[in-house]
């Protein structure tokens, strides 16, 4: 919920900012920011058939080493802690959920 809280400031579209919160490929992306989010889902769903195709797909897009390592621990890091918290059963205080359940929809 931060994370699209935080893109709807920043980017100034609320409805982006909901396509990317429940399925990005439902947004007007661009064909970088897409190759980056396919790439970062089938990292987060489905990591054993990556190879380095998958590499290459976004250096084709333009992506240097550099900014392909960062797209990689960023979705790692992402991915450990959801886990993390909801493997502890985290969850948003009460007084935050009326607010969550108003963002979503």
């Amino acid at each position: 919920m931060p994370h699209g809280a935080l893109l709807r400031q920043q980017s100034g579209d609320p409805e982006l900012a909901s396509h990317v919160m429940h399925d990005y490929r439902n947004a007007d992306l661009d064909a970088e920011t897409r190759g980056i989010l396919d790439f970062a889902s089938q990292l987060t769903r489905d990591p054993t058939p990556m190879e380095e195709s998958n590499v290459q797909g976004l250096r084709g897009l333009g992506l240097s080493d550099e900014q392909i390592l960062s797209v990689v621990l960023i979705t790692c890091v992402f991915n450990f802690l959801t886990r993390l918290a909801d493997g502890l059963g985290v969850e948003f205080p009460q007084r935050m959920q009326k607010a969550i359940e108003c963002w979503l929809t």
